[in-house]
C-alpha cells in the first residue's frame, strides 16, 4: 500500500490501469513533468504518470514533482499558480464541455457508454454546455500510434545488448550469441515483435512510407486537438472502451488498440485524468476521461475533483489504507 504511484504513460499506460482498478491515473502536458530517471519507450510521447486515489492526492503529487530539470532536454517551466481543487456548481456552470462523436469504437461497451452520459448530464445539469464535437483524425491515432511507437522501441531497447547495459545471459560466452541470447530472454514476444516492426520500418526503402507519414499524421492529429480547445475547455470521453479484463488479456494478447481512447492526449501533448465513475455489473471499475488544453492542469484538476465529489465512487479511503497497513 502507498500514497502514490508513477508510472510512464505513453499511450494510456497510467490511465487506462488506473481505469480498470478504480483509482485517479493522471497524465500531465508534456514537459512539466521530468522524464530523467524515466526508461525510455517511446521518447517523443512518454510522460511520467501519476496513480493515486484521490484527484486530491494526484494534484498534491503533481505540485511536488512538477518544475524544470537540467537533465531532462524536453523539460519546460511555464508559469504555474498554486492548483486548487475547491470548485462549486457556479463555477462549472457556463464551462463548455465537447463530447466527441468520433471516440465510439465498435467495441465500446453499453456500460461504458452509459457511464459517459450520466458524466456528460452531471456537468450538463449545473450548466455547463455541453456539445457533441467531431475529430475525424483521431481515427487513425492507433496506426500511427503502432508505427511510431515501434520506430522508437526498435531504437531504445538497441542499448539492452547483454555486453555494456542491462540483463545479459551467461549462459553464453561468443558476443553475437551473448546478444542474441539476452534478447530473447530479456524481451518478450510483444517487444519483440514491435523491435521487428520498428527496424522494418526504419529501413531506407519503408522510412519515407511509414514513420515520415505517421509523424505527419501525428501532427495533424495534434493541431486538431489543440485547435478544439479554443472552443470548448475541456473533453469527456470514456477512458477505455470495455470494463471487463483477465490478467491473461495482458500477456501476447496486449495491442495499441487497448489505447485507442487515451492515445491522442499523448500525441497531442495535453494533460489528462482518468476518473472511477462507477461500477459495473459485474462489479469492475468504469473509468471516465477529462481532457484540458496544454498546460491547463489546474482546470482540469478543479473539474475532477467536483466530479469525483458528485460520483461518489466507492474506492479506498485512507482510513480503510490505514487500518490495513495497521494489522
Amino acid at each position: 500500500m502507498c500514497y502514490a504511484a508513477l508510472g510512464s504513460d505513453t499511450g494510456g499506460s497510467t490511465r487506462n490501469p488506473a481505469a480498470r482498478c478504480g483509482v485517479v491515473g493522471f497524465k500531465p502536458s508534456y514537459g512539466l513533468l521530468s522524464r530523467h530517471g524515466l526508461i525510455p519507450l517511446v521518447n517523443s510521447l512518454d510522460v511520467p504518470g501519476i496513480v493515486t486515489r484521490t484527484v486530491d492526492d494526484s494534484a498534491m503529487i503533481f505540485e511536488l514533482l512538477k518544475g524544470f530539470d537540467p537533465f531532462d532536454s524536453t523539460s519546460l517551466d511555464p508559469p504555474f499558480s498554486e492548483i486548487s481543487t475547491d470548485k462549486s456548481d457556479e463555477d462549472i456552470r457556463g464551462l463548455r464541455i465537447g463530447i466527441p462523436l468520433d471516440f465510439h469504437p465498435p467495441s465500446l461497451d453499453d456500460e461504458v457508454r452509459r457511464s459517459w452520459q450520466m458524466v456528460a448530464d452531471l456537468l450538463a445539469d449545473v450548466g455547463a454546455r455541453v456539445e457533441p464535437v467531431r475529430l475525424p483524425l483521431t481515427q487513425y491515432a492507433s496506426a500511427v500510434y503502432s508505427i511510431m511507437a515501434s520506430c522508437e522501441i526498435a531504437s531504445n531497447m538497441a542499448r539492452y545488448d547483454g555486453l555494456e547495459f542491462g540483463y545479459r545471459d551467461i549462459r553464453e560466452s561468443v558476443s553475437p550469441a551473448v546478444f542474441a541470447a539476452t534478447r530473447e530472454i530479456g524481451f518478450n514476444s510483444v517487444v519483440r515483435h514491435r523491435i521487428l516492426a520498428g527496424n522494418y520500418f526504419l529501413l531506407k526503402e519503408n522510412h519515407d512510407k511509414y514513420l515520415v507519414r505517421a509523424q505527419i499524421i501525428r501532427r495533424l492529429i495534434s493541431d486538431e486537438l489543440s485547435k478544439l480547445f479554443n472552443r470548448f475547455d475541456l473533453i469527456v470521453t470514456p477512458t477505455v472502451s470495455e470494463p471487463h479484463h483477465r490478467v491473461s488479456d495482458y500477456t501476447d494478447t496486449r495491442t495499441c488498440e487497448e489505447d485507442a481512447l487515451t492515445i491522442s492526449a499523448n500525441m497531442a501533448g495535453i494533460p489528462a485524468i482518468s476518473l472511477p465513475c462507477c461500477l459495473s455489473n459485474k462489479m469492475t471499475p468504469i473509468g471516465v476521461q477529462l481532457m484540458a488544453a496544454r498546460f491547463n492542469e489546474s482546470l482540469l484538476l478543479s473539474v475532477s475533483k467536483w466530479l469525483e465529489v458528485q460520483l461518489e465512487f466507492p474506492g479506498l479511503k485512507s482510513n480503510i489504507i490505514e487500518s490495513i497497513a495497521g494489522s
